[in-house]
């Protein structure tokens, strides 16, 4: 005989482990036990060692599909008189080392259940099992047991209980477990009074009738319409305040979502797993969609439910699209408490569809795209926040608060970076609460206290401010486009020297200015700026962002072949304001310096005549990529390539003569989308021509791309296909965001080393 003591860690409380190792030992007739502990599930195994044997090799290759085994330790102890396998009560001490589950959507045996008229649960909206439903947002504290959740409150009945001790049941030990005997419930309320109504009948009348409603998911409230109605649709974005930028789909099922949008195989797959986000998808025309839904692109975000809640929504067969959009007024933070959500809300919901299980911690939704055949992130969150990015080595446990916008925190331990879920922008102090909140919340389950912080250089960043306020000492800078380029080496365990190509719309330099268009040489210690676009002025600072005919006149007066002329021909209704903006520039009136590739886009796209205004970042970037994709199968036009030349501080790369170039055919009345994909394929060649002299300078062959602009596929797609193409490796992130959702990753890998 021989007794195994076994330590395993990862994600293994929470998803169906213990059960799935009792039901193991128990079919190999082995005795012991299985409990959760602080540091994930301790195993103990008894039997004849080809028993223990044949246990050690199934119940790794076998775990539950939620689950993620990280660590096995196993060490051989003293034979007990024992004649079973139990399981029993968790352990709590202070040392805390298990990860937590991210939430899951409904698994198919629950939604079997949930839609079988003899079922106990029959419409059940909470129903869930050790396979899927609410985790990381229902956690307050650790080992995951019901007390240290937010369905504390509720104490099963005697059918749910008897599920939950039952080796046997997909219930067993499933912490949020309930019925509609014992669980929480839902409610239906208007103008913050209850209504004695069917709660989801009445949301579904309402929202064919075309009104607006607020519902709970699991991590925060959704503003919900019919994506069908047009006139629903434009109320919602008046109430709410977000005028042009698309709004995400749920949809009911495949079915429909391929009705009305390009579901290949594998942005199928995508939106069907577990984790279930919102997949950018290619839209199709003539469909039933109102075409307010996405203004700007040809892509639709799309989810399909879940949550038993959003699954009951579709039930009647009455709807088949919902807007699902958060609920929040622009730069506020989603609701996620009752009585907020019906104060804060309250003259954008009509109906609001809430429920008595709380939320401890906010998560919004997940939002990836399909490139090359696998998955990137637009936004890291519910599915997937606090599911640790697993890196090749370990380093000082820090903390790393991100960047300004897109806001994501990052807490490392061993070789472990906790990524939070997406707090949003960092523009008030609603969303400054979130992030402080949230910070604490991680370092709480996990038990981390780092020895290090880590912030942008920028100095009035609020998560800049927040770390001068809080840490009086053991706090440092990673300047913003170097924490970009980190993040990609962080997902691949590069340390070495690496050409980092990162470009976005800003970021504080280590010169004062604005950068955005920089071309790095650097290692995980520090960074050299190799080469970097031509500065051109920001006509009235932070205006410059939001009126991109602003940086246009700034990048046309700074030719002297084109001129003032040039500026009144391209925008004759800004006669009045063009001469200020002249003398702007000249004098250097507010008009920051930036090299910034984002508002290179924004220039391109006002000289095309595409956008003037935008009402959110990125607006014109995404729409001149929308009209460069039309154009792809056209005949190609040579617009010429950024001229480079090199300085004392390394490469230029200057815009002048393809600017001159654009602004000439776009007189002469050549088609805006051939010339946006003119303009793509010339900045392709001239980033790629630049890295490839700096490869000759320094003899790196290594070239990671990050930043905001890279989530233009056509933009990452060429300039990734050109460098292979010349015998470079290139490396993209896969594991985070390329935009600034991805900072903290970066800012953490260097601290793991440098602290």
């Amino acid at each position: 005989m021989q007794r195994i003591s076994i330590d395993v860690q990862g994600i293994v409380q929470g998803v169906g482990f213990r059960p799935f190792v009792y039901r193991l030992a128990t079919r190999l007739n082995l005795s012991g036990t299985v409990l959760n502990n602080p540091n994930g599930v301790q195993i103990q195994v008894q039997g004849t060692r080809e028993q223990v044997s044949s246990f050690l090799t199934r119940f790794q290759s076998q775990v539950p599909p939620l689950a993620q085994i990280t660590s096995v330790t196993t060490s051989e102890i003293p034979v007990k008189n024992e004649s079973s396998f139990k399981i029993i009560k968790s352990l709590s001490t202070t040392g805390r080392r298990t990860l937590i589950s991210p939430d899951i959507a409904t698994c198919p045996e629950c939604l079997e259940e949930l839609n079988s008229p003899t079922d106990r649960r029959y419409n059940y909206p909470f129903i869930n099992c050790t396979n899927c439903g609410p985790r990381y947002t229902i956690i307050n504290d650790i080992p995951y047991d019901r007390p240290n959740t937010t369905m504390a409150g509720f104490k099963m009945c005697s059918a749910c209980q008897e599920e939950y001790d039952n080796p046997a049941d997909r219930r067993f030990h499933a912490q949020p477990n309930a019925c509609p005997v014992c669980g929480p419930q839902v409610s239906l309320y208007k103008d913050q009074t209850e209504l004695d109504s069917n709660p989801i009948l009445a949301i579904i009348a309402a929202l064919i009738s075309g009104k607006i409603v607020a519902i709970k998911g699991l991590g925060g409230y959704h503003l919900a319409v019919d994506a069908t109605n047009e006139h629903a649709i434009q109320q919602l974005r008046k109430r709410k305040y977000r005028f042009e930028k698309p709004l995400a789909l749920m949809v009911k099922n495949a079915e429909a979502a391929n009705l009305i949008a390009d579901i290949d195989a594998n942005r199928q797959k995508l939106l069907a797993s577990p984790r279930r986000p919102i997949v950018l998808c290619p839209r199709y025309q003539n469909t039933p969609i109102a075409d307010s839904l996405s203004l700007d692109n040809n892509w639709l975000g799309i989810m399909l439910p879940y949550s038993p809640l959003h699954e009951l929504l579709f039930s009647t067969g009455e709807i088949k699209y919902l807007v699902m959009t958060s609920a929040n007024i622009s730069e506020e933070p989603i609701c996620y408490k009752n009585d907020e959500c019906l104060e804060r809300m309250e003259n954008i919901a009509d109906l609001f569809l809430t429920h008595n299980r709380d939320i401890n911690i906010r998560c919004d939704d997940s939002v990836q795209q399909v490139y090359r055949s696998e998955a990137i992130f637009i936004r890291r969150s519910r599915g997937f926040a606090p599911r640790p990015v697993i890196l090749k080595k370990s380093g000082t446990s820090v903390l790393a608060v991100g960047a300004h916008l897109k806001n994501t925190v990052c807490l490392t331990r061993d070789n472990f970076a906790f990524i939070s879920q997406h707090i949003g922008d960092l523009e008030n102090l609603q969303t400054l609460a979130v992030f402080d909140q949230t910070i604490g919340h991680l370092q709480r389950i996990n038990a981390i206290t780092p020895k290090a912080v880590i912030c942008d250089l920028h100095p009035d960043y609020l998560s800049t401010k927040w770390v001068l306020e809080n840490f009086p000492k053991n706090k440092y800078t990673v300047q913003h486009h170097y924490a970009h380029i980190l993040s990609v080496m962080a997902e691949y365990g590069l340390t070495e020297k690496v050409i980092g190509v990162s470009l976005d719309g800003t970021g504080y330099g280590s010169d004062k200015s604005i950068w955005g268009g920089e071309i790095l040489t650097c290692d995980i210690n520090s960074a050299i700026r190799s080469a970097y676009l031509e500065y051109r002025a920001m006509p009235g600072g932070d205006k410059a962002i939001k009126e991109p005919w602003r940086m246009a006149v700034s990048y046309i007066l700074a030719d002297e072949d084109l001129g003032t002329d040039i500026c009144l021909k391209l925008f004759p209704e800004r006669v009045k304001e063009l001469s200020l903006i002249e003398q702007m520039i000249e004098k250097g009136i507010n008009s920051p310096m930036t090299s910034s590739c984002g508002r290179l886009f924004d220039a391109v796209a006002a000289i095309l005549g595409i956008k003037d205004k935008v009402s959110y970042e990125g607006q014109a970037a995404i729409m001149l990529e929308s009209l460069a994709q039309q154009a792809i199968e056209e005949t190609p036009i040579d617009i010429s390539k950024m001229d480079i030349y090199e300085t004392e501080n390394g490469l230029i790369l200057s815009p002048k003569t393809l600017i001159r170039n654009l602004v000439n055919e776009k007189i002469s009345g050549t088609s805006v989308s051939r010339l946006s994909l003119a303009f793509h394929s010339a900045l392709i060649s001239g980033l790629a021509e630049a890295v490839k002299k700096l490869k000759s300078i320094n003899n790196i062959n290594k070239v990671a791309l990050s930043g905001g602009c890279f989530q233009n596929l056509i933009l990452l797609s060429g300039l990734q296909d050109n460098l292979e193409n010349d015998g470079f490796q290139v490396y993209i992130n896969r594991e985070v965001p390329a935009n600034d959702g991805g900072i903290c990753l970066g800012q953490a890998y260097w601290g793991m080393y440098n602290c």
